[in-house]
């Protein structure tokens, strides 16, 4: 497979859903993102969408899992025409 965004350290955004059963992940979201970005996360049943650019992504886990909160998933949805900073 030679497909992926392993090396993209640009600021695209891009639409991104944490599957999570806590609560807090809301207050960490829009904490990580800033009061701007925090205004777009779509909350669901079971969990958070939000955008942001794809080198974030391993940051959230990694500081979710040291929160020790579960996560079921991790999908990266499309990108989107947002500005990051």
């Amino acid at each position: 497979m030679s497909a992926g965004t392993l090396s993209d350290y640009s600021e695209d955004m891009y639409e991104v859903y944490f599957e999570v059963a806590d609560e807090a992940v809301l207050t960490i979201l829009s904490e990580f993102v800033g009061s701007k970005h925090a205004e777009s996360i779509v909350v669901f049943p079971f969990g958070y969408q939000v955008a942001m650019p794809i080198q974030c992504i391993p940051e959230i886990v990694n500081y979710l899992s040291q929160k020790n909160i579960a996560i079921y998933q991790v999908i990266r949805g499309d990108k989107t025409d947002g500005i990051w900073r």
